[in-house]
Parts: C-alpha cells; sequence; structure tokens
C-alpha cells in the first residue's frame, strides 16, 4: 500500500481526534478513563502520520492539516490547569481536614508533643534545678533580660524586618522535625520530643520568675498556631518514617512516595501556621495591644485549628 493511500485510510481517526478535541475545548473535563485511553491513542497515531507525511513530502495541505490536528490534540493532553476555585475551596475544607482528622501519625504526635510539653513545665516550675538541666546559664539569663520589661511595639519597619526572621526561624524548625523524621521515624520523634521539654522547661521557668506576667504576654498570641504547626511538622515526618518500616507489601522506595504524597497536606498546613504565628508574633505579641486581646487572639486560634480539624475533618456523612 502506497503512504498515500495508508494515510488516506486515517481520515476518519483524525476526524475523530478532531471531534474530541472539540467537546474537550468546549467542556474542559474528560468524561471516563475510556475517553482518555482512547484520545491518547488517536493522539499517537496522528503523530506518527504526521511524521510519514511529511517524510514522504505528501501535498502541503495535508501535512498543514495534520500539524493543525496535532497540535489541538497536544494542546488538549498537556494543557495547564486553570484555577478552578470550587475544587481548590473543596481540597482545602474538605479533603485536607479529613485527611488531618484520620491521620494516626498526627494523633501520636499531637499526645506525645504534648505530654512532653506539659510534664517538663511542670517539673520546671516545681523541681529546683530542674529547668538548669536543659536551659543553660545563658539561655536563662537572656529570657530574664529580654523578658524583664513588659512588650512594647517597635516601629513598623523592624517589625516586618523580625516577621522575616520569625518566618525563617520557625520554618526551619519544622523541617528540621520533618526531614529527620525519614530515619525511620525515630530521629524525627527524638527532635519533636527535645523542643517539647525545652519550651515546656522553659514556660515553667519562666512561670516561676517575676518576669511571668511580660513573657506570657508576649508568647500567648502566637502559642496556639507555632506549637500546633511542631506538631504538623514532626506528625509529617514521622509519617515518611513509618512508611519505612511498614511498606503495606510495596517496595521501600513507592512506600516512601505513597507517604510523601499523603502528608503533602499537613506539611502544607503546618508551614502556614508558621507563616500566620511569625506575623503575630512580629506584630501583635510585642505591640501595645492590652492583654486580653492577646488572649482573644490565642483563644480564636484555638479554636479555628480545632474547628478545621476536628469538626471539618469529622467525616459527617457516609
Amino acid at each position: 500500500m502506497k503512504v498515500s493511500d495508508l494515510l488516506a485510510s486515517r481520515r476518519e481517526s483524525w476526524r475523530e481526534l478532531e471531534m474530541l478535541c472539540s467537546r474537550l475545548e468546549g467542556r474542559g473535563v474528560w468524561s471516563d478513563a475510556a475517553s482518555v485511553g482512547r484520545f491518547s491513542a488517536l493522539y499517537r497515531a496522528a503523530c506518527a502520520d504526521l511524521a510519514l507525511a511529511d517524510a514522504y513530502q505528501l501535498p502541503p495541505a495535508t501535512i498543514e492539516y495534520l500539524h493543525r490536528v496535532v497540535g489541538r490534540a497536544h494542546n488538549q493532553l498537556y494543557r495547564s490547569r486553570r484555577l478552578r476555585f470550587g475544587t481548590w475551596a473543596r481540597r482545602l475544607l474538605v479533603d485536607v481536614p479529613r485527611q488531618l482528622y484520620r491521620d494516626g501519625a498526627l494523633r501520636l504526635a499531637f499526645f506525645l508533643f504534648w505530654g512532653m510539653f506539659l510534664l517538663s513545665m511542670w517539673l520546671a516550675y516545681t523541681v529546683p534545678n530542674f529547668a538548669q538541666q536543659l536551659l543553660d546559664e545563658d539561655t536563662m539569663q537572656q529570657l530574664n533580660e529580654r523578658f524583664s520589661t513588659a512588650p512594647r511595639s517597635q516601629g513598623t519597619p523592624m517589625q516586618g524586618a523580625m516577621a522575616g526572621f520569625y518566618i525563617f526561624n520557625n520554618i526551619g524548625i519544622g523541617l528540621r522535625c520533618f526531614a529527620f523524621g525519614l530515619a525511620f521515624g525515630v530521629a524525627g520523634l527524638f527532635i519533636m520530643l527535645f523542643n517539647a521539654s525545652f519550651l515546656g522547661a522553659v514556660f515553667g521557668y519562666m512561670a516561676s520568675t517575676p518576669q511571668r506576667g511580660n513573657f506570657l504576654e508576649f508568647v500567648t498570641a502566637h502559642g496556639p498556631f507555632e506549637l500546633t504547626a511542631i506538631v504538623f511538622s514532626a506528625a509529617a515526618g514521622m509519617r515518611l518514617g513509618f512508611a519505612l518500616v511498614d511498606t503495606g507489601g510495596l517496595t521501600r522506595s513507592a512506600s516512601l512516595r505513597r507517604a510523601a504524597q499523603e502528608t503533602m497536606p499537613t506539611m502544607g498546613a503546618a508551614m502556614i501556621l508558621f507563616a500566620l504565628a511569625a506575623l503575630i508574633e512580629a506584630f501583635l505579641s510585642p505591640s501595645d495591644a492590652p492583654y486580653g486581646i492577646k488572649a482573644a487572639a490565642a483563644v480564636v486560634s484555638a479554636a479555628l485549628l480545632a474547628f478545621y480539624v476536628l469538626v471539618l475533618g469529622r467525616p459527617w456523612r457516609a
């Protein structure tokens, strides 16, 4: 069979590919998996037909027509995704909260972090010299000097610079908790417990000093977001590490890839919380606002977190 006759017999496939392109250009979504498979097969065949037509120097009209068909199909197969607010709203308000709600690693990290935090805070407040075992003398002296006076606003330019510093520092803590989780979850768990015991010792020690009022006035507003973000980061890292231990019958690399996809919402939520905590820490925590406003910000932050994970995340319907 001549190449021209072969290409002529392919015209029905080209027309079918054109019809599918027109349908996708108007509707913008795939109807089912079978349509996707058929479209891909027709696209590959049209590419091969174009190569033959070009190689054997068929009439320019045929080559131009195939160029147009292949170009339309290429744009539909590799098109960029539009920003669909309905899809993103469902993702952020339904899918992510439900994934957080049923994440066993997140529950484990939550109870371990807050258990260690509260235990360390109580020991630092009630047991003499306990804080000195976790906090060195320089750290304790810096805390006493920093909170010897009530927090006061330092001006917008300085607050903006401090916001950038807090974001960089907080996200660094979260990334360490996340990355160390790859060591089969053990190293990430250790980093989280160390941060929990250290922060708990700071809270307990400062509560026993005359500077406790100034300290609480500064840390109250941004505390819920920042501490919760540490828990989220540690949970995401632990999930990666646990995936290397319990692969579910997959290879370790496949199990790790699957866990990485599942932990992205948790880590993304942690980064958002770190950024929000940094903004509050830079602009509200050191401001001259009454303590009642800062306490209200903490209550609202904690309520929003509880609502997002426990209310939106709970599968109310089957």
